[in-house]
Formats: structure tokens, C-alpha cells, sequence
């Protein structure tokens, strides 16, 4: 292996009520809610998760995207391999718009006066890193994350950092992409790398898989 080198094992992108895996589209739907989307797309791979319902629109999204990409790579069910996989897949992702779709529905639930009702469970989710815990709790890792704001996916920070926690040994892979919510408008793209060998995207960056 070359050193320093690092290989993409998989990518998927969701946007406009379609899912994107390796390039090819495993479920799509007519125009409809992000929510509804969402549920649809919890029952078709038949995801076993009840919280995944209280979760807000971004972490859903995020969810779903992970879910996609760490199926097998840690199930929750199998102590063994949770023991043996946490703490080796790191989680690297950014957005433009933060938590700001669930901030405006939290700051519409306190300025009304009259209907003055805060609400706990929209509240915990008025910050963009707690969808890196609903993976983290799904998929057991304990391992490093870390969220960053941009005006536009940065595929240059992206491999640099993942490059960096992957070749100082602070993770073996690194689940990294662009997770964007905000007013019904979305995309999601995750993309997990690692240094073991693998020619499957050799001719492909981060960069360019994301702009496919």
C-alpha cells in the first residue's frame, strides 16, 4: 500500500426523494415531504430503530446516509463486532445552514406569547453535531466527530482532515461528506474511506463523486 494513501470504499447521495448508493439508485419516490420521504425510506430497508422518529429533519437525513454506508460494518446487534469496530470509524461532517431549520421552528415555540410552548424535544436538536451522537449511538462508536459550517461542501478539508485521522492511526475509517437541511431543501452525501487497498473509485475523488 502507498503510504499515506487512502482509498473511497463507498459514497451515497440523497436529494429530490432519491437515494444514490455506489453510483446506482436503490429507491426513489415521487415529489413529497422530506418526512414522508424519510418514513418511506425507514420502512423500504426496513431499519429497526423506534428514536429515528423523534429525531429532527437533519439527523434524520444524516442517519439515513450512515445507515446506508455502516450497515456492515457495525451491527448493533453483535457485541463481538461492536467491541472490535468502535472507536475505528471516525465522522467527519459540514453543512451551510447548521440547525437552522430546527432553530426557526424552536423560536416559533417561544415568541408567540400567547402560545408560549418550549419544546424540550425540538430544543436538543438546535445544534448540528447531535446528529453525530444519533450515528454514533446507532452504530456504537465511540469514536472521534467532529461537525463544521461552510457556504459550500469543502472536498479539500474534508480529505486533508480525514487524511490526517487516518494516517495518525486515530481511526481506521472515516464516514465524511455534507449533510444540508434547511426549508424542505436537502443533500445528503457520505462517503466512507479508509487506507486499506481499494481500486473500486481509484480514478474517482471526493470531490467528484460528490458533484456526479
Amino acid at each position: 500500500m502507498t503510504q499515506n494513501k487512502t482509498y473511497i470504499y463507498d459514497f451515497c447521495t440523497i436529494q429530490n426523494n432519491e437515494i444514490v448508493l455506489n453510483g446506482d439508485s436503490i429507491f426513489k419516490i415521487e415529489p413529497t415531504s422530506f418526512a414522508d420521504f424519510s418514513k418511506q425510506t425507514y420502512r423500504n430497508f426496513e431499519v429497526n430503530y423506534p428514536k429515528f422518529f423523534k429525531m429532527d429533519s437533519l439527523s434524520k437525513l444524516a442517519f439515513l446516509g450512515a445507515e446506508l454506508l455502516l450497515k456492515s460494518e457495525t451491527d448493533p446487534n453483535d457485541s463481538e463486532l461492536a467491541k472490535q469496530t468502535e472507536n475505528n470509524t471516525a465522522l467527519l461532517l459540514a453543512n451551510k445552514s447548521s440547525s437552522l431549520d430546527t432553530d426557526v421552528k424552536y423560536q416559533e415555540s417561544i415568541s408567540d406569547k400567547e402560545n408560549y410552548y418550549p419544546s424540550p424535544a425540538v430544543f436538543v436538536y438546535t445544534l448540528p453535531n447531535i446528529c453525530l451522537g444519533e450515528i454514533s449511538i446507532r452504530h456504537q462508536l465511540k469514536s472521534e466527530n467532529s461537525f463544521f459550517i461552510f457556504d459550500a461542501f469543502n472536498p479539500e478539508f474534508m480529505t486533508s482532515y480525514a487524511n490526517t485521522l487516518l494516517h495518525t492511526n486515530k481511526a481506521e475509517k472515516v464516514l465524511c461528506g455534507w449533510v444540508e437541511f434547511f426549508n424542505e431543501e436537502y443533500k445528503a452525501f457520505l462517503c466512507l474511506i479508509g487506507k486499506d487497498e481499494n481500486h473500486k473509485y481509484q480514478n474517482e475523488t471526493i470531490e467528484t463523486l460528490y458533484n456526479k
